[in-house]
């Protein structure tokens, strides 16, 4: 299903915010990959390599559209689901309404209760 290939990216991009310059996977990492479908890994590459080749852009449009908050300041769950989240709705092409659903369902798992309210108004100002 997507949603796991969505949530296996989210925790990718999570674990690089960490990890200045290193590509190399978790073991924990590399388990789920091998447990995604063929469809799955697919739409998880393409999560990933969205993100990677326009993490700078990325980066820009969470920035622009966190107003009042520095990045460095926003919890990093909430900033990785942000990441994911602009990457999908603006390289991968999926409808804004699936992506944002998709994940504060993923911020109601692994963030705080007011997580969803401030992941939801910054993904408005983005799909603006």
């Amino acid at each position: 299903m997507r949603t796991d290939a969505r949530e296996f990216a989210f925790k990718i991009i999570f674990e690089k915010l960490f990890k200045d310059g290193d590509d190399s996977l978790s073991f924990n990492a590399i388990s789920e990959e091998k447990a995604l479908n063929e469809q799955d890994l697919a739409f998880y590459n393409e999560l990933i390599k969205a993100f990677e080749d326009n993490s700078k852009y990325v980066e820009e449009t969470v920035k622009e559209c966190c107003e009042g908050y520095e990045l460095d300041r926003v919890y990093k769950v909430d900033l990785a689901l942000l990441y994911l989240a602009v990457s999908e709705i603006k390289f991968v092409k999926t409808p804004p309404a699936v992506v944002i659903n998709e994940v504060l369902n993923l911020a109601k798992k692994y963030s705080t209760d007011k997580s969803g309210s401030f992941i939801n108004g910054v993904l408005a100002k983005v799909v603006k």
